[in-house]
């Protein structure tokens, strides 16, 4: 609502509205049953937030448009704020461990980048919305990721790194660490357009909630799509 230069009551009742959306949407998908079938109607959730997150946002990034008016921040908040939402309670319901690995991995990679940006980081991202990512910074993420990655499921499985699929997690940990910072970005143009410091001030220091779960509101749903997709 702030990103969106929502004054202080039209936040409140955004911020309510979006919480009664959130448990509407996840009983009417199946969430609130039975935890060992599949929730299959949240797929169209999932499917909304990828088309947003790998073809939208993207040109987002690159034109650099700006939230116009109350319905394109309403619009935008659902896309960006209710599918992870729905996916973190999906995800928790497949594995609370699954669900830790995930927010997990996405630490690493704010972690990789910034001690890799800091050492070796020349190159700028993006900085005319990010003046301090770098390129060298975001393969540092990639880097860590892969090696959490492999390292968590040679960890589940030690039989892992004689299959076939050690190869193929490289690529999906590579393609899941970009997500993760597109979601990064994203916040970060938004916040820049609307003047604000910071998403929030329940957070202080830390740029508000939304600031600590930028990258997880683009990665989750993808993971979430990715677990539907197996469970089926």
């Amino acid at each position: 609502g702030g990103l969106g230069r929502f004054a202080g009551a039209q936040r409140a009742v955004y911020a309510v509205l979006m919480g009664a959306a959130c448990l509407l949407l996840g009983v009417v998908s199946g969430l609130a049953g039975d935890a060992r079938q599949a929730p299959v109607g949240i797929v169209g959730f999932y499917a909304l937030s990828a088309a947003f997150w790998l073809a939208v946002v993207p040109f987002w990034l690159k034109r650099k448009w700006r939230l116009q008016g109350n319905a394109s921040t309403v619009l935008v908040g659902l896309i960006v704020l209710l599918p992870p939402a729905l996916a973190m309670a999906h995800l928790r319901s497949v594995s609370p461990l699954l669900l830790l690995a995930v927010i997990a991995a996405v630490s690493v990679a704010d972690i990789s980048a910034y001690f890799t940006g800091r050492a070796f980081g020349r190159r700028k991202l993006a900085p005319e919305i990010s003046p301090g990512k770098t390129w060298e910074g975001a393969g540092g993420a990639v880097v860590g990721v892969m090696i959490f990655g492999v390292l968590l499921a040679l960890g589940s499985s030690p039989e892992f790194a004689r299959t076939p699929l050690v190869v193929v997690l490289l690529p999906l940990l590579a393609g899941f660490t970009a997500v993760s910072i597109v979601g990064d970005l994203f916040e970060s143009l938004l916040k820049r357009q609307a003047g604000l410091k910071d998403s929030g001030t329940l957070l202080p220091g830390h740029g508000g909630i939304l600031d600590r779960i930028d990258s997880l509101t683009s990665t989750l749903p993808l993971v979430g799509l990715a677990a539907l997709w197996l469970a089926i």
